[in-house]
């Protein structure tokens, strides 16, 4: 097997990069949503069970015939269960012409971030692959929108200090998202007249990582009664969200929608580092 060395250690190299779960947090953190692909070599089964948020899913006895699927041009970060397919497709990479090539030491099982489930074409539900800007603000406010009125909804139930004081710091960030949702359609030239109609539909069900308020609040009750408890719960919909909106953005064929798409990832990824930090400070308080 050709020699590893670590991303943390050097830039560029002929030869397979390795990347740390630590230094692979610290590259998605500071790397633009969309200039860097993640690829999942593991079996679909693998992946609906949990996958690293935009992870794009080729397994590897389909990578060689999937080429053509990836950007070459683009940093590819390759993992799998525990790290020995991801080497093997690494290496496949690299002698097939791509820029730069990682793999994730110790694959998934290594990685202690959250991570998104569901299957392979969950985004599906949601897009065509042709949608305009309009049509891409207007499904996330609704999300955004939905999931300000989950956390409205578990602040009415509780009487718990912490956690109501919890809960109305992530209303206030959900209308921050919402204020940046329309401040990107004014940027995309989205008419009034849609904005108006975007508004008027901000009152549904549907929240953010694409379920429904009701159903999530029934299936995650034993989560709603303690800070701790609706951490979890909050990052793991920030990260379906977060992973919903990367897979929308790589199914667009509309740039500009893309752009949106890709935007709107950048500030999931920024609320869910604040819930990291907040998690932080829990724990050591």
């Amino acid at each position: 097997m050709e020699k590893e060395k670590s991303v943390g250690a050097m830039r560029r190299s002929k030869e397979v990069q390795v990347i740390f779960p630590d230094e692979l947090k610290d590259y998605m953190a500071v790397n633009q949503e969309g200039t860097y692909t993640l690829l999942d070599v593991r079996q679909p089964h693998e992946y609906e069970e949990a996958h690293l948020p935009g992870a794009m899913l080729v397994p590897l006895p389909r990578l060689a015939d999937s080429l053509g699927q990836i950007d070459s041009r683009k940093p590819t970060i390759v993992y799998c269960a525990v790290g020995g397919r991801s080497s093997m497709a690494a290496q496949m990479l690299m002698h097939q012409g791509f820029t730069e090539v990682m793999h994730l030491r110790g694959g998934i099982d290594a990685w202690e971030e959250p991570t998104a489930k569901g299957p392979v074409g969950f985004h599906l539900e949601f897009v065509r692959g042709g949608e305009t800007p309009a049509e891409i603000v207007r499904m996330a406010y609704r999300m955004e929108a939905g999931l300000k009125r989950f956390h409205e909804e578990v602040l009415s139930r509780t009487e718990e200090e912490k956690l109501s004081n919890l809960l109305r710091s992530l209303v206030k960030a959900e209308e921050k998202h919402m204020e940046t949702v329309l401040r990107l359609a004014a940027v995309e030239n989205v008419g009034e007249g849609d904005l108006a109609e975007i508004k008027s539909e901000a009152g549904g069900d549907l929240m953010e990582g694409g379920g429904s308020v009701g159903e999530f609040l029934t299936a995650n009750e034993p989560y709603l009664h303690s800070v701790s408890g609706f951490m979890e719960l909050a990052m793991m919909v920030e990260t379906q969200a977060l992973d919903l909106y990367l897979r929308m953005a790589a199914e667009c064929r509309n740039e500009a929608t893309r752009k949106v798409l890709l935007a709107i990832s950048e500030e999931e990824k920024g609320h869910l580092a604040m819930l990291g930090r907040y998690m932080d400070q829990e724990m050591a308080g």
